[in-house]
């Protein structure tokens, strides 16, 4: 496996930050959200570390192509250990690299979400208004101030995160090591979250025996809560492993199941 021989620069760290608050989310999609957003942001990076056009690039390109989707405020982070594992192991990181982004994902999302992206705005917007409707321009100040701090905040963050990475490579090895395979657990352990929150299919059949309704999904919740969620989950994956299938297709199968399905009755399908 090639491993790389450049180091990165001041220059390069303003060029990802640059790429992260101006054009991270602008290739967002419903296939794999932030994936084409994070390669665009370490494109030019990788290239030097890989050079144009050579299968190692292409490998890693590929593998920054899939499904990520985090909280914006947090991103660099991820960011800045990736590229402290690309640049000292080259294509020989891609499975930790994998593993760090699949596990760290998860927990970033609703921290960052939830601070920056609901608490800090509904306080600090509340005094901003309050003091703009008095008259006095400190609102407009400190909402200006606000955004200043953010925009610092997430500049800073991708070179330490890639200090402390870089550490973890060259002198913590055996930290490293532990750190992808809890991020790896925890990947599995947000999925499963992810499924038994956000998937809502539910059996509405109700077969009568004499008087007596039987209700399926009341049986079924007392035997294993959630399990048509994760057998439906379990069957997308599956097909998502059949020649030829692509999430778009599996989506559009989707949509055409839920829509049938529901038209006969038996089943409801919605989302938490």
């Amino acid at each position: 496996m090639m491993k790389s021989n450049y180091k990165l620069t001041k220059e390069d760290f303003n060029q990802i930050n640059k790429r992260s608050m101006f054009t991270y989310q602008l290739g967002w999609n419903y296939e794999r959200m932030q994936g084409s957003g994070y390669l665009y942001m370490l494109l030019p990076q990788l290239r030097k570390m890989y050079g144009d056009g050579t299968p190692e690039l292409k490998e890693m390109m590929q593998l920054h192509t899939q499904f990520f989707n985090t909280s914006p405020f947090f991103h660099t982070i991820i960011a800045g250990i990736d590229l402290a594992l690309e640049e000292n192991e080259g294509v020989a990181s891609k499975d930790a690299v994998n593993g760090v982004k699949t596990g760290l994902m998860g927990p970033f999302a609703p921290i960052g979400d939830s601070i920056f992206g609901s608490l800090v705005p509904a306080i600090m917007g509340s005094i901003a208004a309050t003091q703009a409707k008095a008259g006095s321009a400190i609102g407009i100040a400190m909402w200006v101030a606000v955004a200043v701090v953010y925009d610092i905040f997430r500049w800073k963050q991708l070179e330490f995160a890639y200090k402390e990475g870089t550490t973890l490579v060259t002198t913590m090895r055996s930290k490293l090591t532990a750190l992808v395979d809890a991020a790896s657990v925890l990947g599995v352990f947000m999925l499963g979250a992810m499924i038994a929150t956000m998937i809502n299919v539910e059996v509405t059949w109700t077969p009568h025996i004499g008087d007596k309704a039987i209700m399926i999904q009341d049986m079924i919740n007392q035997i294993f809560p959630r399990l048509v969620p994760a057998v439906i989950t379990g069957a997308i994956f599956w097909l998502l492993g059949r020649k030829g299938m692509t999430s778009t297709k599996a989506i559009l199968l989707i949509i055409i199941a839920a829509v049938a399905l529901s038209a006969l009755g038996h089943f409801a399908f919605g989302m938490m």
